[in-house]
């Protein structure tokens, strides 16, 4: 296998997107292996300098500065660091934050922190909060002044030990999720999750999932979804903070052990190609991928309908199948015609009509290799 060909791993694949910052460029990642990219962002970041709760804890450290600094992001530092310079204070700020001991939570926290004339004092290797925050617990605390920089979301339990070990916790909300202002294209990519034309679906930030999670109750979708991703979609995730809410409901999520885009994009790339259903149909290698099959190696679109008819098929490799079967995998259902028309389709798209039997008068199965026929026998 050349270069090229191993970076198209995830040709036939469909990954659905919920990001809004950095969208782009997970995007373009995943279509560099082949994979087609669905687009429905879950959230929206609110700007910085319209927060009057984050003017007024930054005036407050400018009036009693911190002893410690906790920054968990990059772009929030750099961000807070911007809206403080339009408000006037920026260099007060810095220097205010200069004299604390900073403490940063990974490589882009702290080179926003550099970046902005100060130094760290510490960073965890396991690039976490909860590195942090052990870090902490070895500290005297009693009457200390903590600034905590938040993360889109507030940390409820990490400033709660902070406070318990007698620290003033000061929280800073540099930038804050709230839904999207038009959840069509999300409302669109959770139709094509559950009706399986997604094969994956990716969430870089915790209120992502719960945003979404919150749709599908409002629409109705939520039991259907939870079952899907449960079974059939696989969910990655950035990290141990975005997958925990799914994890909480017993969703199987995987996530790199580095919170980065390029690692949940590996992820992805070992992950999916080990989820395939393979078949040996008519002296042909066939791989099941959600838009379609790869069919001894070459990508072959089948549309919708006839996609759900060979996914149904498959999952009953060797039986046959009634009509009626059949038109309850067909994604807005229908009548025994319709099922019909798609095994029609099917045949086209697959370029072999041999692909599926007909058995008069009961339906249709998928014309297993006998090896294989007799391989499913002894199971």
């Amino acid at each position: 296998m050349t270069a090229r060909e191993e970076q198209r791993t995830l040709t036939g694949f469909t990954v659905g997107a919920t990001a809004t910052r950095r969208v782009e460029e997970l995007a373009t990642m995943l279509r560099r292996r082949g994979a087609e990219v669905r687009h429905g962002p879950a959230v929206r970041i609110l700007p910085l300098a319209d927060d009057g709760e984050l003017f007024e804890m930054s005036k407050s450290l400018l009036r009693n500065p911190p002893d410690v600094v906790v920054i968990t992001t990059g772009i929030g530092f750099r961000g807070w660091m911007e809206a403080a310079e339009g408000w006037g204070f920026g260099a007060e700020l810095a220097t205010a934050l200069g004299s604390a001991r900073i403490l940063s939570r990974g490589p882009k926290a702290t080179g926003a922190v550099r970046a902005a004339g100060l130094c760290e004092s510490w960073t965890p290797d396991s690039e976490s909060s909860s590195g942090i925050l052990s870090r902490l617990r070895g500290d005297d605390l009693s009457g200390r002044r903590v600034a905590v920089q938040l993360h889109g979301q507030r940390m409820p339990e990490f400033t709660a030990e902070l406070r318990a070990a007698g620290a003033e916790v000061i929280e800073l909300p540099v930038y804050r999720w709230s839904e999207p202002h038009d959840e069509t294209p999300l409302d669109r990519l959770l139709d094509e999750v559950l009706t399986r034309r997604v094969d994956a679906l990716v969430f870089t930030s915790a209120p992502a999932v719960t945003n979404t999670l919150d749709l599908a109750l409002r629409t109705g979708r939520r039991r259907a979804l939870l079952d899907t991703l449960r079974h059939h979609v696989l969910v990655a995730c950035v990290g141990p903070v975005c997958a925990a809410p799914l994890e909480g409901l017993e969703v199987p999520v995987t996530f790199p052990q580095r919170p980065r885009l390029g690692s949940l994009v590996r992820s992805l790339d070992e992950t999916l190609p080990e989820r395939v259903r393979r078949l040996n149909i008519g002296g042909n290698h066939v791989e099941l991928r959600g838009q379609g099959v790869l069919l001894d190696g070459e990508l072959r679109p089948v549309p919708p309908s006839p996609m759900a008819l060979l996914r149904k098929l498959s999952e009953h490799p060797g039986k046959v199948l009634s009509r009626r079967e059949l038109v309850d995998a067909l994604p807005n259902g229908g009548e025994e015609h319709a099922v019909e028309m798609a095994i029609g389709r099917l045949r086209t798209a697959l370029g072999n009509e041999r692909f599926v039997q007909t058995v008069i008068k009961r339906g249709y199965r998928l014309a297993l290799d006998e090896t294989e026929m007799r391989a499913l026998a002894e199971r």
